[in-house]
């Protein structure tokens, strides 16, 4: 279980007072210098100290110590460092509280946010989340074209734009990625098949406008009377479980993209699906190729990071040649349908009048709409907390109500637009945050006085330390040392979005198989899988014992009560997978959102110790990230 502690300046050092990160982290992580990667140059902006009347202020206030003032040197990075502040209790009742707190935390850092983004770590993220984000918002717009022909290819790109310029402009978590999500279009699927399935059905896009607008009322008001707060009895348990739905969400749709090929295949191009299910295979094939090598020691270290960076799209582009090669292209694979430039789906105007409904049809539209508010409430919060997740060395202030209160915003463009409403992805978000690591080696010398055998302090004027010995694994000496925490990427990103809508573009997008589009979707899938702590707690029950690392925590934990947690998470990933499949998916969020209850209510009254929950079981994101809801539980 990780507590909060000041992190106290050492005799002598120049390492300034900062915050204290989870326990998780390695041992000194916060008080060491660390060398970068030589491929990664840190930008002087990126330690950029805020105005000096909101340091003084904010430290008086939340008594804690002002953002480092000193910009590192291109040689050395100190680690970002976060003082520990005293948790304050929620504000529940100062209206609009949370939303002026955060607006005060992260006002002074836009500049900032600006600046920092000269930095090479930008390129890649662009790049790797314009690739993450657009194409399986296209896979999920497919679904929605064939079910209710009022969305199309441009609805999807213009939300992703949308989504990016508000959130990366005006928002206070530029790191979290929105866009088009599978829950949402699962959502807008099944209000669809209810409303449209008896006699003298609404309008769909005009009653889909009035979920959307009694949603984000209930985003304002939510933001407004601060029951972000509520985000304090988030832990991973709900985190790993959504996450682990979601992973199965990406394979589920890779599969079916890939049935419907042969579905749609006609006798003259018989064995088209054949050579999608290649494609597919090849695509997250070469994915995970490329990330294995990025992890081995083959090759210069500048090659490895170029992999890590670019492998994805370079598998995706590969792999959509292929398809134009040879005996390939006479098969005749399936590719994406897309309209036309700038154009709407059914040839419709973009201002959808909504407010033309039917009266009795807008109070039905209410209890949607509070359904799309619980699935945003946890989806995009969620998405946020993993963003800004303890393993990332982040240095600055969260915004939770304020971001939620411009989710409403953006759900009512979407309303008057006509399109699928945005917000926060998963694994995007995180991928995001992962693509902007600055990698670093640990220094030999700790800031830290070190102490003897006799607990006295050692001089470590008259040590001399040994080289290391060689290391196989080349990225083990490798800790992340801070993050480029930016807005450009993410508004970079949904700019590609809208520059896909011209012609031009459409057509490059029309050539993509829909193989690859499939191969892509089970390695995004795949790959948030193996990263789960769901996944990570069944291989540690499928582990030889002997082979376990002694210092691997769950050794302190009975393999009876591992297996009773995560068995608990997943009957709640069961349930919530299982209802999807039905029409009663419309009651699909409120499964996600119990997953809150269930974890603070059932799980402590189960046969754990404290110290195993403490174990099995911890907050999302750091103390300074929950800091802004009130801090955690845990």
């Amino acid at each position: 279980m990780s507590t909060s502690r000041p992190v106290s300046r050492p005799s002598g050092s120049n390492t300034p007072v900062g915050y204290a990160t989870r326990s998780s982290q390695p041992s000194g992580e916060s008080s060491r210098t660390a060398s970068p990667d030589p491929t990664v140059v840190v930008p002087s902006g990126s330690a950029s100290t805020p105005p000096t009347k909101w340091n003084e202020k904010v430290s008086a206030s939340r008594n804690i110590s002002s953002p480092p003032s000193a910009a590192p040197s291109s040689s050395s990075v100190h680690q970002p460092e976060r003082l520990s502040a005293p948790r304050r209790p929620p504000r529940f009742f100062g209206l609009g509280a949370g939303i002026i707190q955060d607006i005060h935390a992260r006002l002074p850092w836009y500049w900032s946010d600006w600046k920092d983004a000269y930095n090479y770590r930008v390129i890649p993220a662009i790049v790797l989340i314009f690739f993450s984000n657009v194409l399986p918002g296209i896979a999920f717009s497919l679904d929605l074209i064939e079910t209710t022909q009022q969305y199309g290819v441009a609805e999807v790109l213009l939300s992703s734009f949308m989504a990016a310029f508000v959130f990366s402009v005006f928002g206070a978590q530029p790191l979290c990625i929105a866009g088009v999500t599978g829950p949402i279009t699962v959502l807008n699927q099944t209000i669809y098949r209810i409303t449209q399935r008896g006699p003298n059905p609404p309008n769909y896009l005009h009653f889909v406008g009035w979920v959307y607008l009694w949603g984000a009322i209930l985003h304002w008001i939510t933001a407004v009377l601060n029951w972000c707060n509520f985000l304090k009895y988030v832990t991973l348990f709900s985190c790993d479980t959504f996450g682990f739905y979601v992973s199965w969400v990406y394979l589920q749709y890779g599969v079916q993209i890939t049935t419907r090929q042969f579905e749609a295949a006609d006798s003259t191009t018989p064995i088209g699906p054949y050579v999608g299910i290649i494609l597919s295979l090849l695509m997250v094939g070469s994915c995970f190729l490329f990330q294995t090598l990025a992890k081995t020691n083959l090759f210069h270290r500048h090659v490895r990071r170029f992999l890590a960076d670019y492998g994805m799209p370079i598998s995706l582009v590969v792999s959509s040649a292929l398809a134009y090669w040879g005996r390939f292209n006479n098969a005749n694979p399936t590719t994406l349908p897309v309209g036309g430039a700038f154009q709407p789906a059914g040839g419709r105007a973009w201002l959808v009048p909504f407010w033309q409904l039917e009266g009795k049809w807008v109070g039905v539209a209410f209890p949607f709409g509070v359904v799309l508010w619980v699935l945003f409430f946890f989806d995009h919060n969620v998405s946020s907390l993993i963003a800004q997740g303890s393993q990332f060395p982040l240095r600055k202030p969260p915004g939770f109500h304020y971001d939620f209160f411009l989710l409403g915003i953006t759900t009512l463009i979407a309303a008057l637009l006509g399109l699928p409403a945005p917000n926060g992805l998963i694994p995007q978000a995180p991928i995001h945050t992962t693509s902007l690591l600055v990698m670093g080696r640990p220094s030999k010398k700790s800031d830290e006085e070190e102490m003897n055998s006799n607990g006295l302090p050692l001089d470590r004027s008259d040590v001399i330390d040994p080289e290391p010995p060689l290391d196989p694994s080349p990225l083990r000496h490798e800790v992340p040392v801070g993050v480029v925490e930016q807005r450009v990427s993410n508004l970079a990103q949904g700019a590609l979005c809208l520059v896909l809508l011209s012609g031009p573009f459409l057509h490059l997008l029309s050539l993509i198989p829909r193989g690859v589009l499939a191969g892509l979707f089970w390695y995004m899938g795949a790959d948030a899988l193996l990263g789960n702590g769901i996944t990570n707690k069944l291989l540690y029950l499928l582990r030889d014992s002997a082979l376990v690392p002694k210092d691997e925590p769950l050794r302190q934990v009975r393999k009876s009560r591992i297996l009773l947690f995560v068995g608990v998470q997943l009957v709640g990933f069961g349930a919530t997978f299982a209802i999807t499949q039905t029409l009663a998916a419309i009651g699909f969020p409120i499964l996600i959102f119990l997953l809150i209850p269930l974890r603070t209510l059932l799980v402590p009254r189960l046969p754990f110790t404290r110290d195993e929950l403490g174990i099995l079981d911890g907050p999302t994101a750091s103390p300074f990230t929950m800091e802004s809801v009130g801090g955690t539980l845990l």
